[in-house]
């Protein structure tokens, strides 16, 4: 089973962890329905049942290295994830606020490797998007499950856990950063909508991931949900499952790592796809 994970750090009824499950076949990925935790334990629970997928989730997996070793935090992704776990978010908050006050303008954030190829947030973000909390909240979660996460720990095979990034998708599938998505109800536009219906009919008919060589596949009503959801979380939950779509056929091919690189970080991770 393929899933694709939009996740919440803090999950709620209007804004619910959705997870969109499905089956590679072929060059074809197929979407067979959603599911929806709005709490954090029943989600970690969820995962840590006996299972048989390949997972793309969007939430950060690793920390920069840069900001690790100014911080004197261990080098050893395990130990430096339990040790990032021990701190309430206000602790994180000050730490970062710290760090970041000491660098010029423009680069205050310090980055991951894979965030310029990924085109994505820097994992030590705390506002908009917070990713730092997604990462506090979500990869405890994958750890105490006991996950398979491939070039940062050794788990069970068969329930693996990868990094993914759903904006790199998109913006792939729309042809730049079109904008796709708002939680603010004012900006819940028509236009987002037209943008949300091409980006689906670019991924159904193969054009969406053509360099990973994929395509959705979808029910009408599967599909215009997603269309309909002005809030991205559907769609979101979607392009990850395609990233590990492209992840499984990797490892079908031949390749432990699931597409990541061999040369990537072990500390900081990697997105899948970039």
């Amino acid at each position: 089973m393929l899933l694709g994970c939009d996740f919440s750090s803090s999950p709620t009824r209007r804004k619910p962890i959705v997870l969109a499950l499905g089956r590679l076949h072929g060059s074809a990925v197929h979407l067979e329905r959603f599911e929806r935790f709005t709490a954090l334990p029943d989600f970690g629970a969820w995962l840590a049942q006996p299972g048989d997928w390949v997972g793309g989730f969007d939430l950060p997996f690793g920390l920069p290295r840069e900001l690790v070793l100014a911080l004197g935090w261990p080098t050893d992704w395990a130990a430096c994830m339990a040790h990032y776990a021990g701190f309430t978010r206000a602790q994180l908050r000050a730490l970062f606020q710290a760090f970041c006050a000491g660098r010029s303008v423009g680069g205050k954030f310090a980055h991951r490797a894979t965030d310029g190829p990924a085109g994505a947030s820097p994992s030590m973000k705390w506002v908009n998007p917070p990713v730092a909390w997604m990462l506090h909240a979500g990869v405890p979660l994958l750890r105490a499950a006991g996950v398979h996460l491939p070039g940062l720990a050794d788990g069970d095979g068969r329930r693996v856990a990868l990094e993914a990034y759903p904006g790199l998708l998109a913006r792939e599938a729309l042809g730049g950063r079109r904008s796709y998505k708002s939680d603010d109800p004012k900006r819940q536009t028509p236009a987002r909508h037209q943008a949300r219906a091409d980006l689906m009919a670019a991924l159904c008919a193969g054009e969406g991931a053509r360099r990973l060589g994929l395509r959705l596949v979808a029910a009408p009503a599967l599909h215009a949900a997603m269309v309909d959801d002005a809030s991205g979380d559907l769609l979101d939950a979607t392009l990850c499952m395609v990233q590990a779509g492209w992840a499984q056929g990797q490892h079908a091919a031949g390749d432990p790592r699931f597409g990541m690189p061999a040369d990537c970080d072990p500390l900081e991770g990697w997105i899948l796809t970039a």
